[in-house]
């Protein structure tokens, strides 16, 4: 007995007991045993990462970018609802000239925009900056190309939004007479760089931007994440569009080979001094913008005119930095204590059309300033290579 009771003694202090057997009750400030101990330092698994992307309906993503595919002739996958679409001899012969069209775009004018976009606008590019593109009209695909990076891009101008066409729910005739009109419509881009204002109003009086934004971002290599028609309130606070808001689309994006999701905003407003009296909850909305990057390009020379210096004055203030040809904001606004400017290709003076626009100072710049880099690409009004000017003004640091 005397030899069980020493066993079952060293059996108990050594832990070595049977899980079978009764457990001693132990005293408060008795320790843990080890095991115990290594079980409270075992690392936690951390939560797996949330994809962004998962709060998306996926099957309304795919039906909207197959549309916007189908508006830029780009061929579908046979599982798409939309593939029977494409085999209509109609549809074909679009493709056909859509594609030729493009693929000389790319070589001549696109390309060399992005590898002009990696050199001059790292620095800004590397920031991810916000985009803010009045008088745009339906042309995502420039402000993609110079800033590729941007995670908010807002586009303005007076053409209406317009709705995205279902191809399911149009007659063959309907769906012809769709693509005929973004055909009309892609022509000057095509041809020059911008749209012709009066060919866009006629254009796309009926249709809105919208089929020629999607375009763009198709043929950009972008899936269409989701689609909202949207307004701005009198609080500037964006709603679901009703009557007596400025009205707009919100559109959720992402680039091929990417997780992370970008938005585009693009607002149909009129940004003249009398129009931003009238909904002056828009001038609030860009206040709101985080120090945006302005573009502007073929901007029509109207904040050269006292009627638009309401939205000048603005972009001046809000932004970081502007890049624009010489349709933009005149020269002389741009006070030296404020801002760097750098200059590109050629100013000598403008299209016959803007001739009363000639500014004598930015000439004086071209003509007194040796460094400056050619432009090996045509962009505005003055679209031949070798012709074009373009400005970037970088805002100064406040001492």
């Amino acid at each position: 007995m005397k030899i069980k009771a020493l066993l079952a003694l060293i059996l108990t202090v050594t832990g070595l007991q049977s899980c079978s057997q009764t457990q001693p009750q132990q005293n408060i400030e008795t320790p843990q045993p080890e095991v115990n101990q290594t079980i409270k330092a075992t690392p936690q698994i951390p939560p797996k990462s949330v994809d962004p992307l998962a709060k998306y309906d996926q099957e309304k993503a795919d039906y909207l970018t197959d549309t916007a595919k189908l508006i830029a002739g780009i061929k579908l996958d046979n599982k798409s609802q939309l593939y029977p679409v494409q085999q209509s001899n109609v549809w074909i012969n679009y493709h056909n000239f859509i594609d030729s069209a493009w693929s000389k775009l790319e070589k001549q004018q696109l390309a060399k925009v992005s590898q002009w976009s990696e050199q001059e606008l790292a620095t800004i590019n590397q920031s991810n900056p916000e985009i803010f593109y009045p008088f745009s009209g339906p042309d995502f695909l420039y402000a993609y190309l110079f800033f590729p990076t941007s995670q908010k891009y807002v586009l303005t101008a007076l053409e209406p939004v317009g709705t995205m066409p279902d191809f399911n729910q149009l007659s063959e005739t309907q769906r012809n007479q769709k693509l005929a009109d973004v055909k009309n419509s892609l022509y000057s881009l095509l041809q020059f760089s911008f749209f012709q204002t009066k060919e866009m109003k006629s254009d796309l009086s009926n249709q809105g931007v919208l089929p020629l934004i999607v375009l763009f971002m198709a043929r950009t290599n972008n899936r269409i994440l989701d689609l909202q028609y949207i307004g701005l309130d009198a609080d500037a606070k964006i709603q679901k569009f009703e009557k007596a808001m400025i009205p707009g689309v919100k559109i959720d994006f992402v680039p091929e080979g990417e997780k992370q999701p970008r938005t585009l905003y693009y607002f149909s407003a009129d940004i003249s001094d009398d129009g931003l009296k009238k909904t002056p909850q828009y001038s609030q909305f860009i206040k709101q913008m985080n120090q945006p990057v302005t573009y502007l390009k073929a901007a029509s020379y109207l904040m050269h005119r006292p009627s638009f210096s309401a939205i000048r004055g603005l972009i001046l203030d809000q932004s970081q930095a502007i890049l624009q040809d010489d349709s933009g904001i005149p020269l002389q606004y741009f006070a030296e204590k404020q801002w760097n400017l750098d200059f590109f290709g050629t100013y000598t003076a403008p299209i016959s059309l803007f001739s009363v626009r000639y500014q004598s100072d930015l000439r004086k710049v071209y003509q007194n300033n040796s460094s400056i880099k050619p432009l090996n690409f045509g962009v505005g009004y003055k679209f031949g290579v070798n012709q074009s000017n373009m400005m970037l003004a970088t805002k100064k640091e406040k001492p």
